[in-house]
């Protein structure tokens, strides 16, 4: 049975547990952030199992399995919330951030490796993001000082530290060639001219005629038709967890407008982007 939450953003704290009664390998309905400020053992996400430490960061999303196995005492905290967070009109600044926090945090949605954690760029930023979680669960769960305004600005300014420092995750994440070529050109969906054949051609030290040929191999799907796959799943994930139009979201996935988006979706899902939407 899948797991679900009736508030826009639930917030939960457990201090050096062995166990947690909560965390099931059953789908989630909901975007979750767990932070793991102290213990190990291993997290098991979508089939992917890998050891966890003190001072990580995972992000989950709706439809994600996951589960905690604990080795020594744990502490971590999750904040979870809904869908609705990112349909909430914002004023201009919070949904520019809002806007930019969700196109970069792709890379990890749609990640090879989706059990990866965030790595810090700097120590300084590793703290701030330890104290802003303090302030969160203090405020959550303090009747006498929970503010939706507090609660939702402090959750903008995580969500904005930590797309500041998932620019490089999938270039992080380090493996066979042909994984460094599908994490590159996760990353760099939004810049077309980084994806041409050339360009991977040369990143990758493949010759240019070879590239298509050598993508085909390894994939066993053309490279032309990976990249318009994985730019209709980013559609598809934006049109469910956004309230950009089909217009906004045809422009920043260099569709030439909503009706090719639309005659795009129809020809290989089979259904129009409006079916999407009332999903």
């Amino acid at each position: 049975m899948a797991r679900t939450i009736f508030e826009n953003i639930v917030i939960q704290h457990f201090e050096k547990v062995e166990v947690l009664a909560f965390c099931q390998y059953t789908p989630i309905r909901f975007f979750e952030i767990l932070h793991i400020s102290e213990g190990t053992g291993s997290l098991s996400i979508n089939n992917q199992k890998v050891p966890f430490k003190a001072n990580q960061i995972y992000i989950l999303i709706p439809n994600d399995k996951y589960s905690l196995e604990i080795n020594t005492s744990t502490t971590i905290t999750a904040i979870k919330f809904l869908t609705s967070f990112f349909k909430i009109s914002f004023v201009d600044e919070y949904q520019t951030q809002r806007k930019e926090w969700f196109k970069k945090i792709e890379t990890i949605f749609h990640s090879v490796d989706r059990a990866s954690n965030i790595i810090f760029k700097t120590k300084k930023e590793e703290k701030s993001i330890t104290a802003l979680f303090s302030v969160l669960c203090n405020e959550y769960n303090d009747e006498n000082l929970k503010s939706e305004v507090v609660l939702k600005s402090t959750l903008h300014t995580i969500l904005h530290i930590l797309s500041r420092n998932s620019n490089d995750v999938s270039v992080q994440v380090k493996g066979s060639k042909i994984q460094d070529i599908v994490n590159y050109i996760h990353y760099q969906i939004h810049n077309p001219e980084k994806i041409t054949k050339k360009a991977l051609a040369e990143k990758f030290n493949i010759s240019e005629n070879y590239v298509s040929q050598y993508f085909k191999n390894k994939m066993d799907i053309g490279l032309k038709k990976y990249i318009l796959t994985y730019k209709l799943k980013l559609a598809e994930t934006r049109l469910l967890h956004t309230n950009l139009t089909v217009s906004e979201i045809a422009q920043e996935l260099g569709f030439t407008d909503s009706s090719h988006l639309d005659k795009t979706f129809i020809a290989y899902r089979g259904i129009p982007t409006s079916a999407i939407k009332q999903e």
